[in-house]
């Protein structure tokens, strides 16, 4: 078996030294790390790359093939925009 890991190093970074070098702190940020704020030696927050929503949802999300699962039924097949009221409408 092969398995894959990931590891994610995160950088600690106190509020003072954010304070003197918030600059480098947020081209490290762009760059892609992630960083975990300190104050006071405690970790209060995460500092991470923002990243495009498209990004955040995998190709194989089943709701963006939903109309895949539209099948023959007593009512017929449903329409994409059947489908988008009934998933998204309140």
């Amino acid at each position: 078996m092969n398995f894959k890991v990931k590891l994610i190093f995160m950088k600690t970074l106190s509020m003072l030294e954010f304070r003197r070098n918030a600059r480098r702190a947020l081209e490290a940020i762009q760059r892609g790390e992630r960083l975990v704020l300190t104050y006071r030696g405690k970790p209060v927050a995460r500092l991470e790359p923002v990243r495009p929503a498209a990004a955040e949802i995998p190709e194989d999300d089943p709701l963006l093939r939903v109309d895949d699962f539209a099948v023959e039924g007593p009512g017929g097949r449903l329409e994409n925009e059947e489908i988008d009221r009934l998933v998204y409408d309140p």
